[in-house]
C-alpha cells in the first residue's frame, strides 16, 4: 500500500525543503554509495511515520538483519569472519550517519573471497567419488546452526550440502519413474526420453546424472553472485538499515524501482519475454500474446540469446554469460525503437530478429472474471483481483477500479445472482483505488481513517452515490491478503455491505508508504534510487487498525498458509497494533452472517476433502519445522518412503472437483477460436477454479444470501 508523493505534498514539505542540496555530485561508486547511505539515514530519520533512534542498539539489530540477508544458512562467512565483523557491531549507526562504508567494503570483499573460495572448493568435492553410504546429518534449520570454525569444516559442510542436493536430483528421478510406470501408455515413452537417452540404468547411473545435475547448479549459482556487482549487494545492505524501521521501508536502486513500477502498472516497453538463465545462457521463457516477440513469428520459448542490439546506431552486445536482469535492461528501451536479438535457435541455426519495442501489458496483473454456473441451476459472477493497480503516470493508464467496473458491467449482462470478489493473495496497492472500488457496491462513506507520524488524522471517503452491484457479496481472502487488500474486505466488512470468508486473518500491514526519490536531495542529475517509506498508519472506520491484526474473516476457512508463520504479526520490526476513535458511520442489514456462517461450518464438517487438506497442511508444516535430514542414502529413501506413504493419503486431493461449471464470455470465445494460446491459458484458469474448494464454498454462501 502505498500514496505518490504528490499526494503528500504538504506533509513532506518542511522535511524535504531542511535536506534539499544537502551534496554535491559524487565522483565514484565509493562516493556514490556513501552520499546515498547519509541521504537514506536523513529520510528516515526526518520522514519516517515512527523514526528510531539512530544508535548503538539500533547497530545491532542492522547488523543481525544484515547477515540474515546475506548469510542467512551460514554457509560463506568463517567463524572467524564473524569475529572481525562483530568489533563493527555497535559502530553501523555511525558508518551510516557519516556515510562510511568499512564495514561494508569489510564484509563484501570478504563474502567475494569466500565466494571464490568456496566455488573452487565444491569443485574438489565434486571431482571425487561422493559416498552416500556415511551416516551424516545435514542442518536445516539456520537458527540452530553456527559458522563454521575453520576450512576444514566448512568443506564438510558444503560437502553434506553437496551430498543433500544429490539425494533430492536422485529422489526427483526416482520419482518421475515411479509415476511414468503406474501410466501403462508412458512406460515405453519414459524409457525412451530418460533411461536411453540419459543411460540412466543403475543407481551407480543415477548418482553420476544427479552429481552433473548438482555441479551444473552450483556453477551456475557461483557465477552469478561472481558477476553481481557491489552496488547491487549495496542495495541489500541499505535494506539492513531500512528494514529494521519496518518491514516496508525498503530502498529501491534505480533498476529496482523499474522493476517496481513495471510490476505496480502492469506494463513494460518491450518485447514481451521472460527472459532465463539456464547453464550460462540466457534463454527466452514464456512470450506474451500480441507483444512484439509472440509476433515477430521468429521468436519460441527456449531460443539462446546470444546478442542484442539496444539501437540501430549501436553495435551489438554479447550477452552470453550476462546477468539476466542485465541483459532486459538492453531489451527494453524507448516505444517505436527497433531492438534485434541475435539468437541460436533449437536446430542451432543462428538468426537475427529485429522488433520494435511496444507497451507490453502484463494480463495477470489485471482483473478478469468468469460465469459460475452452480448446481442450483443459478448463475454467479467470479472476479479475480489480483492488486489494487494504478498507473499514476498516464490519465489513460488502466487501473483496478475501472477493471472491476468494466467485468461488473459484463456480469450484470449476463444476470448473475450474486458476485465474489477474489481477495486472496492480493498484496495491495494503490490506496485511492480502494475507495472507487467501494463506491462500485455501495453509496457513499467514509472507508478509511489515515494518521501521519504527527497524529494527524484524516478520513477518506467515497463520494460515488451510484453503485453498479447491490445484489450479494462476498469477499475471499486468505493470509497474503494485504494492505489495500484489507481496507477494502474491512470496510465492507464493517458496513455489513459484503461478507468476508477465508483464513482466520489476513496478513496485517496497515502502513501506507510513499516513494521519496534521493536525487531531490542531491546536487546532481545522476540516479541515486528511492526510499519507499511508511508515513501513515491506516485505520477502520471503527477505529481499530489492521496492523498485524489484519482482517477477521466473517466465516474463518484454514488452508495451507494458516499453519505457516505468515503475516505481520511474525515479524519482529513491525510496527505496534493501536486504535483511535472510531468514525461515525451506519452499518447495513444485508444479509444474517450467523446463519451463513453456522450453515458453512455444517457443510465443511462434512467436508471430506476439507478435513483432508487440513491434515495436509498440518503435516506439510511439520515437515517445514525439521531441523535435520539424514544424508544416508539408505536413511534417506526409507525417510522419502515414509513421505509418500503420507503423500498417497493426500493424492485424492490432486483429483478434487468442486462440480461448478464456468462459462467464459461470448468475446473470449471468440478470441480463443482465434489463437490457441490464449485458448490454453484460459483453459488452465477455469482448471484451476474446478480444482478450488473455497471457491466452491463461496458459491454455496453467496447462494444463500438473500
Amino acid at each position: 500500500m502505498f500514496k505518490k508523493l504528490k499526494i503528500n505534498t504538504l506533509l513532506l514539505f518542511v522535511p524535504l525543503t531542511f535536506l534539499m542540496f544537502c551534496f554535491n555530485s559524487p565522483k565514484d561508486d565509493d562516493e556514490k554509495m556513501s552520499t546515498i547511505m547519509m541521504s537514506v539515514q536523513k529520510t528516515l530519520s526526518y520522514l519516517h511515520y515512527s523514526p528510531k533512534p539512530i544508535n548503538d542498539a539500533y547497530s545491532q539489530d542492522v547488523y543481525a538483519k544484515y547477515f540474515e540477508m546475506t548469510d542467512p544458512a551460514k554457509r560463506y562467512f568463517l567463524q572467524s569472519d564473524m569475529d572481525e565483523f562483530s568489533k563493527h557491531k555497535t559502530k553501523l549507526d555511525d558508518y551510516l550517519t557519516r556515510g562510511d562504508l568499512v564495514f561494508y567494503k569489510l564484509t563484501i570483499d570478504r563474502l567475494y573471497q569466500r565466494v571464490d573460495e568456496i566455488d573452487k572448493m565444491t569443485q574438489d568435492i565434486l571431482a571425487k567419488p561422493i559416498n552416500l553410504n556415511e551416516d551424516e546429518t545435514l542442518i536445516l534449520e539456520p537458527k540452530i546452526k553456527k559458522n563454521p570454525v575453520n576450512s576444514k569444516e566448512q568443506y564438510n559442510e558444503w560437502k553434506k550440502y553437496i551430498k543433500y542436493n544429490i539425494l533430492q536430483e536422485i529422489e526427483t528421478l526416482n520419482s518421475k519413474e515411479e509415476s511414468q510406470k503406474k501410466k501403462k501408455d508412458s512406460v515405453i515413452k519414459y524409457k525412451l526420453q530418460d533411461t536411453i537417452k540419459l543411460n540412466i540404468k543403475t543407481q551407480d547411473e543415477k548418482i553420476k546424472f544427479a552429481t552433473d545435475e548438482v555441479r551444473d547448479l552450483l556453477t551456475d549459482s557461483f557465477r552469478r553472485s561472481k558477476k553481481v556487482k557491489k552496488m547491487d549487494w549495496f542495495t541489500r545492505y541499505m535494506n539492513a538499515y531500512t528494514e529494521v524501521f519496518d518491514p516496508h521501508t525498503n530502498y529501491y536502486s534505480p533498476k529496482d524501482k523499474e522493476d517496481f513500477d513495471t510490476n505496480f502498472t502492469g506494463k513494460v516497453i518491450g518485447i514481451g519475454a521472460i527472459i532465463q538463465e539456464k547453464k550460462g545462457f540466457l534463454q527466452l521463457g514464456q512470450l506474451t500474446i500480441g507483444a512484439p516477440a509472440w509476433k515477430s513469428k521468429q521468436l519460441s520459448e527456449g531460443d539462446k540469446i546470444l546478442k542484442v542490439k539496444s539501437k540501430p546506431s549501436e553495435e551489438p552486445v554479447n550477452v552470453v554469460g550476462m546477468l539476466s536482469d542485465e541483459a532486459v535492461r538492453l531489451i527494453r528501451g524507448e516505444k517505436g525503437v527497433p531492438v534485434t536479438l541475435t539468437v541460436e535457435k533449437k536446430d542451432k541455426t543462428i538468426k537475427d530478429v529485429t522488433m520494435i519495442r511496444e507497451e507490453v501489458v502484463i494480463e495477470d496483473t489485471f482483473a478478469r472474471s468468469i460465469i459460475v454456473n452452480a448446481s442450483d441451476g443459478k448463475k454467479y459472477g467470479f472476479i479475480s483481483l489480483p492488486g489494487f493497480n494504478a498507473d499514476f503516470e498516464d490519465a489513460k493508464g488502466r487501473n483496478a477500479s475501472d477493471d472491476i467496473k468494466n467485468e461488473l458491467i459484463k456480469l450484470k449482462e449476463q444476470k448473475v445472482q450474486g458476485v465474489i470478489l477474489d481477495l486472496r493473495n492480493n498484496g495491495g496497492g494503490s490506496l485511492t483505488e480502494v475507495g472507487d472500488i467501494m463506491g462500485l457496491f455501495m453509496n457513499a462513506g467514509p472507508y478509511v481513517q489515515v494518521k501521519d507520524g504527527n497524529g494527524k488524522i484524516q478520513t477518506l471517503k467515497n463520494k460515488t452515490n451510484a453503485p453498479l452491484w447491490t445484489g450479494p457479496l462476498v469477499i475471499m481472502q486468505n493470509e497474503l491478503s494485504a494492505s489495500a487488500s484489507e481496507i477494502l474486505a474491512g470496510a465492507m466488512q464493517d458496513y455489513g455491505r459484503a461478507l468476508v470468508i477465508g483464513s482466520p486473518q489476513s496478513f496485517g500491514k496497515g502502513t501506507v508508504q510513499t516513494f521519496v526519490d534521493l536525487n531531490r536531495f542531491l546536487n546532481t542529475n545522476d540516479d541515486f534510487g528511492s526510499l519507499k517509506l511508511t508515513i501513515q498508519k491506516f485505520y477502520r472506520i471503527t477505529g481499530e487498525s489492521t496492523q498485524r491484526k489484519g482482517i477477521v474473516s466473517d466465516i474463518q476457512t484454514n488452508d495451507y498458509f494458516t499453519y505457516a508463520e505468515i503475516g505481520e504479526r511474525y515479524d519482529d520490526y513491525a510496527l505496534a497494533w493501536d486504535k483511535i476513535p472510531a468514525y461515525s458511520f451506519t452499518k447495513g442489514n444485508y444479509f444474517n452472517a450467523a446463519a451463513l456462517e453456522k450453515s458453512s461450518a455444517a457443510r465443511m464438517a462434512k467436508n471430506k476433502y476439507y478435513q483432508l487438506l487440513l491434515e495436509s497442511a498440518k503435516w506439510k508444516e511439520n515437515l517445514d519445522k525439521e531441523e535435520t535430514i539424514p544424508l544416508n542414502i539408505t536413511k534417506f529413501n526409507d525417510l522419502m518412503t515414509q513421505r509418500k506413504a503420507q503423500i498417497e493419503k493426500f493424492k485424492s486431493l490432486d483429483k478434487f472437483e468442486n462440480g461448478l461449471k464456468f462459462a467464459l464470455y461470448q468475446s473470449e470465445i471468440d478470441r480463443e477460436k482465434s489463437d490457441e494460446v490464449f485458448k490454453k491459458k484460459s483453459e488452465n484458469w477455469v482448471k484451476n477454479l474446478t480444482r478450488d474448494l473455497y471457491l466452491q464454498e463461496a458459491v454455496n454462501i453467496v447462494s444463500e444470501m438473500k
